[in-house]
């Protein structure tokens, strides 16, 4: 009973307590709100009304009375940027540069916001002139990348090699792979003016910065081909398989044409066939087949096909099954195979072949740099519509 009794007591205490507390809150509340300017109140009333130019020019005359209010401008300059109504971020920004009492970490933050929102729309001098004034502080790290972004767009790759080196430097992580792209660039455009010696001197440093390189080893066989050294073109291409299997469907025409350069075309397909067996890839197959066709007849086109099948059924394969079986059969069956073959083929010409492992953007082009989020060796160079073996 007495424990009772004590309950009794103590709720009523709380609940008064409770009831002091909530009301200081809110006699503070109210002379934090007395405290603001009436231009506040304003904006955010233009806001809510879809009177976005009318509330910009009431929170500019708000922050001309208070700078505790920058904060906002951020935000709001933020919003519209996020919205795509980059003049009117680009308007927020500024104005509050043009304050001449911003302290000088908010006058960088501004300097970036404003940079972000030229890039965004698309107007890159303005925003390489507004991040190169970041040097240090900050946002200096985050504006040399958004400089990096700007080069790589204008394709300016010593201008990009340049700022990754900086960005290095400043702390950031490595950025081997990214320089070691930007190196194969520069190779292609050399071999493009067919300058061999620049294009090798660009792949030498490309391997230095990512001895990985796959695309560098691919370059150094196409330079050595351009130069009619097929033999060591072939060394190049073929040390792709030490590198990474899954490049070599980039590399399996390329190895054939050496071949057969050399005259020695039925050494290309074996070394073809083998790398199917090995690694079991529709684009290595698709290559593989042709020429087995050609060099060893349909059947052992026919074998090629269907040992692949048996081991990963997916459409791809069904398709050179069926066209090595048509190769064999009679009418009508040669009919029915053509006509399943073309149903295949109708299915399957219009799927994306390459997918984004970072944003999931899909082609049917393979990219060094994916097209959707701008990043470097992001495509597994390998179909992406298998069908799986059942039970």
């Amino acid at each position: 009973m007495d424990l009772d009794f004590w309950w009794l007591l103590v709720i009523p205490v709380a609940f008064a307590l409770g009831w002091m507390a909530s009301r200081y809150d809110l006699k503070a509340l109210l002379s934090e709100s007395a405290n603001l300017p009436r231009s506040y109140f304003k904006g955010l009333n233009f806001l809510l009304n879809e009177q976005p130019d009318k509330a910009i020019d009431a929170f500019i005359e708000v922050a001309k009375l208070d700078p505790e209010t920058v904060e906002l401008h951020f935000a709001l300059g933020n919003l519209f940027r996020r919205r795509g109504e980059t003049d009117r971020a680009i308007r927020v920004h500024q104005n509050l540069l043009s304050r001449s009492d911003l302290p000088v970490n908010e006058r960088d933050h501004a300097l970036y916001e404003l940079g972000q929102d030229f890039l965004k729309a698309g107007m890159l001098d303005r925003a390489e002139e507004t991040f190169s004034m970041l040097k240090s502080g900050d946002y200096a790290q985050g504006a040399q990348r958004a400089l990096l972004t700007i080069y790589e767009i204008e394709k300016d790759w010593n201008r990009s090699i340049e700022t990754a080196r900086l960005l290095e430097t400043m702390g950031a992580a490595p950025l081997g792979l990214e320089i070691a792209q930007f190196h194969c660039e520069l190779s292609q455009e050399a071999l493009q003016r067919k300058n061999p010696d620049e294009a090798r001197r660009q792949l030498v440093l490309a391997l230095k910065a990512n001895e990985q390189s796959v695309r560098a080893t691919i370059l150094g066989g196409d330079v050595d081909a351009a130069s009619g050294d097929w033999q060591a073109a072939l060394a190049q291409w073929k040390r792709v398989e030490a590198q990474n299997p899954a490049y070599l469907p980039l590399v399996a025409e390329k190895i054939m044409k050496g071949y057969e350069a050399l005259g020695r075309a039925q050494e290309g397909a074996q070394l073809l066939t083998e790398w199917v067996d090995r690694y079991s890839s529709n684009d290595l197959l698709d290559v593989a087949y042709k020429y087995v066709a050609e060099l060893s007849g349909p059947g052992a086109a026919h074998t090629l096909a269907r040992t692949q099948m048996q081991k990963s059924p997916n459409l791809a394969g069904m398709t050179r099954l069926l066209e090595a079986q048509q190769a064999n059969a009679e009418e009508p069956r040669r009919s029915e195979l053509e006509l399943m073959s073309k149903l295949i083929q109708q299915r399957t010409k219009n799927l994306p072949r390459y997918t984004c492992q970072n944003c999931g953007f899909r082609a049917r082009l393979f990219y060094w740099q994916c097209p959707g989020c701008s990043g470097w060796e992001t495509y597994a160079p390998r179909r992406v519509e298998p069908i799986p073996a059942s039970g």
